[in-house]
């Protein structure tokens, strides 16, 4: 996308019936595209959604990729004032004009046709001229530097919050083929796309089944023995309970993140804890991060519990020495009663997150204190069930986390596919 009128262009990866053709040519968006006409303004107030109406659309529904209003229904107590749209037809784009990091850009190309759909005045819809795919208009769009594009049209006051107007969008000048080329590149993209919902979906059901496992594996409250056992364990009995301060130690004693040798080790942060995997991401050392403030150590003995915001379920087995914030405690267990790799899901498990959440709202950060963390009432089996039940949702993770690999593999080689389908002036074909 440009604001200047170039010479034609020409993609790197070009499909064959349109190599030697003549290059893409720079026009203004209002000749590929034309927004929806808006109606009449309402404001619907708290009254209830009837049968046909989809309701006002949160802009934080508007990603790219494709609108589906059954995952995305608004309920009226919810909305805010908007303006009634005519139909929205399949084959049409719904576009966030905000100038926000997540926001500015995204938009969603709608698949099936929407009776009624009531947009907030930070979105409008789009719809395709003769001859222009929308599903292209939308990739552009959407593209990493569409979106910077589009965020340097924002106007606004100082400290005010920045839009994108229609007039600004719609004379923007953007690179595009002919309506034949158009249409092969928005079907190669929609047939990855599919593959990355799919793939998306996978991942979703994973997580989902992980989540209604440990519902059954562990025991409920006020109940001693999980609904759900394997073979060998069925008549090993109930299960003990023992708070969990008798079976776990929790680290006391900080050290200086600013002096080797903890400056170089891995320092871990609650934002290094993915929320229900367990799984740790982004790690840097304490220099690299600049920490300055006590930390704990930990080793590959200890499980990390995330205090604050105890809603998050954040627990981690790293298998290395290293550093953490004060606001995580670095947990092993006490005696050879407890399995470390048991500890980890105890502690991520429904009835510990649901009892650390009731123990967390006291203060202004949610948070849960050392004492009544020990003073949970765990329920531990004999230390061959604590390991087959730690083993299969071991097994499970790494299923979940390579079907995770794999739909990142996918997004980035969207975006890789796309850097060569869209031709740019500083990588044209010779």
């Amino acid at each position: 996308m440009s604001n200047k009128a170039k010479s034609p262009l020409v993609p790197k990866l070009r499909f064959p019936e349109f190599r030697g053709t003549e290059g893409w040519k720079a026009v203004p968006l209002s000749e590929l595209i034309s927004a929806l006409d808006a109606g009449v303004s309402v404001n619907s107030g708290d009254r209830p959604a009837t049968e046909n109406e989809i309701g006002i659309l949160k802009t934080s529904a508007v990603t790219n990729g494709i609108f589906e209003p059954q995952e995305n229904k608004v309920v009226f107590d919810e909305v805010e004032r908007g303006r009634v749209k005519e139909p929205v037809q399949a084959g049409t784009i719904i576009i966030s004009r905000m100038n926000t990091p997540a926001l500015v850009g995204a938009n969603a190309y709608v698949e099936i046709s929407l009776e009624n759909i009531y947009l907030p005045d930070r979105l409008w819809a789009a719809k395709p001229k003769s001859g222009t795919s929308m599903r292209f208009v939308a990739a552009i769009l959407g593209s990493d530097k569409g979106r910077a594009a589009l965020s340097k049209l924002a106007k606004g006051s100082s400290g005010s919050m920045k839009n994108i107007t229609k007039p600004d969008v719609f004379a923007y000048l953007i690179e595009a083929p002919s309506p034949a080329e158009q249409q092969k590149i928005a079907e190669c993209l929609s047939s990855l796309d599919e593959l990355i919902a799919t793939q998306a979906r996978k991942v979703d059901a994973l997580k989902t089944h992980k989540k209604g496992l440990m519902q059954q594996l562990f025991p409920r409250e006020g109940e001693t023995q999980p609904r759900l056992r394997f073979p060998e364990f069925r008549d090993a009995g109930e299960w003990k309970p023992k708070a969990l301060g008798e079976v776990v130690k929790v680290a006391s004693g900080q050290v200086d993140p600013t002096l080797p040798p903890h400056c170089d080790f891995p320092q871990i942060g609650s934002e290094n804890i993915e929320s229900d995997s367990g799984k740790l991401v982004d790690l840097k050392s304490a220099r690299d991060k600049g920490v300055i403030s006590g930390n704990y150590a930990f080793d590959e003995n200890d499980v990390l519990y995330s205090k604050i915001r105890p809603a998050l379920n954040k627990a981690a087995a790293p298998t290395f020495e290293g550093i953490c914030s004060a606001d995580i405690y670095p947990i092993r267990p006490a005696n050879d009663e407890l399995q470390r790799s048991y500890l980890l899901y105890l502690l991520l498990s429904p009835r510990f997150l649901d009892y650390a959440i009731g123990k967390s709202e006291r203060g202004k950060i949610p948070k849960i204190n050392r004492d009544d963390l020990l003073s949970f009432e765990a329920l531990v089996p004999l230390l061959a069930e604590q390991k087959r039940i730690a083993d299969c949702l071991t097994s499970l993770d790494t299923v979940i986390t390579t079907a995770t690999q794999e739909l990142e593999t996918l997004k980035t080689h969207k975006k890789g596919l796309m850097h060569q389908l869209f031709p740019s002036a500083e990588a044209v074909e010779a």
